[in-house]
């Protein structure tokens, strides 16, 4: 990737305010969970928010989770890069603690 394209992808999306708000909210989130000892730095793992922060989850502890890289950033999008459903997989099980049906 050039340096060109990343001052382009910055300017569109990562330096609009709301893109900096979820980045800090993110932020704050990996930071709570290796304050309480469930994350390290360099640990391959990721910081998932059981409510997504697009969905108008917090950076709370109740609302966090550790996961692998590729089930936190695994989610059905719709053509114009919006989540599919209004309540994840995740947030069924959460909720409910039933893997097999999400009831």
């Amino acid at each position: 990737m050039g340096k060109g394209t990343i001052n382009k992808e910055y300017k569109k999306y990562h330096g609009k305010a709301t893109a900096k708000k979820n980045r800090a909210e993110r932020n704050k989130g990996r930071a709570m969970m290796v304050s309480a000892g469930k994350a390290k730095k360099g640990d391959g793992k990721d910081v998932g928010h059981v409510k997504a922060i697009g969905k108008g989850g917090l950076s709370q502890m109740y609302n966090l989770q550790m996961q692998s890289k590729s089930e936190n950033r695994s989610f059905s999008k719709t053509k114009d890069s919006k989540m599919k459903s209004e309540r994840s997989k995740r947030e069924s099980v959460k909720r409910t603690g039933n893997r097999r049906t999400g009831r």
